[in-house]
């Protein structure tokens, strides 16, 4: 039986970005541990089987359709975790995507459009901004009960760069360092600021067999643990910060990737 200090039945979760993916992985973790989920996603084409499947495994799922790149729907979905449950435990925000080009033209290269302006604010919006609008919008709550857990999805990027991923490494970092900072800020009241940082997570709904392999192959060359990561692991890691087992861990940046950092 595990530590009384690991249980986290009842426990309320929001966790944004979390239809598929590295968010599917954490909801299905923590919803298992009797936690009360309200997972949320730009649309409902993934998030609406996430939730029959949930249920249909006997551990039913809140959902709501919301942008967390918009103040209002983070607002919004702030104050649906408050009307469902009357507090709100755990934030996680999970939103993230990149843009893979270079700054300018790389001489001597073919193709290789540089980023535009838009997919700039894009990169730096989806990966950085959500957070700071997750934050902001749980920040009142968890701080006037001087209690709760915000666990912010980085990534080895914030450590660790590409050719290519000038934004997305950028905004990444950013978090990191948005995580640390916060942490210091909301420390005195209570609530802690943590981040997992994910190495290599192909989603298996969204990638053909083929880039599923071509994946898996770049994380055995990259990784020293010679493989990808499976998404429940990083939903493991979750449900330690989420529990009071992480009740003296905040503004930690845990790499959760099979070591590609340190290479």
């Amino acid at each position: 039986m595990a530590p009384k200090e690991f249980d986290i039945e009842g426990r309320t979760v929001i966790v944004t970005g979390a239809a598929r993916g590295i968010g599917k992985g954490i909801v299905s973790v923590l919803a298992e541990a009797g936690a009360r989920v309200l997972a949320t996603a730009l649309t409902d084409r993934y998030l609406g089987p996430l939730a029959s499947e949930m249920a249909v495994r006997g551990h039913p799922i809140e959902t709501l359709v919301a942008d967390a790149t918009k103040a209002a729907d983070m607002d919004r979905t702030v104050q649906r975790g408050l009307e469902l449950w009357g507090r709100i435990d755990v934030f996680i925000n999970n939103v993230g995507d990149s843009v893979t080009k270079p700054v300018v033209p790389l001489p001597g290269s073919q193709g290789g459009l540089p980023i535009t302006d838009e997919e700039w604010r894009y990169v730096l919006d989806v990966n950085l901004t959500q957070a700071f609008l997750g934050c902001r919008a749980v920040g009142p709550h968890m701080l006037s009960r001087r209690r709760g857990k915000v666990i912010n999805i980085s990534s080895f990027a914030s450590a660790k760069v590409f050719v290519g991923q000038t934004g997305y490494a950028a905004a990444k970092a950013g978090l990191a360092q948005f995580t640390r900072a916060l942490a210091l800020e909301w420390a005195p009241f209570g609530v802690t600021v943590n981040a997992i940082a994910p190495g290599f997570f192909p989603d298996p709904e969204t990638s053909t067999p083929e880039q599923m392999e071509r994946a898996r192959e770049r994380a055995r060359s990259l990784a020293p643990l010679g493989r990808s990561g499976e998404t429940r692991e990083v939903g493991l890691l979750a449900l330690y910060m989420a529990s009071d087992a992480s009740n003296y861990l905040t503004g930690a940046v845990v790499y959760l990737d099979g070591g590609m950092t340190l290479t």
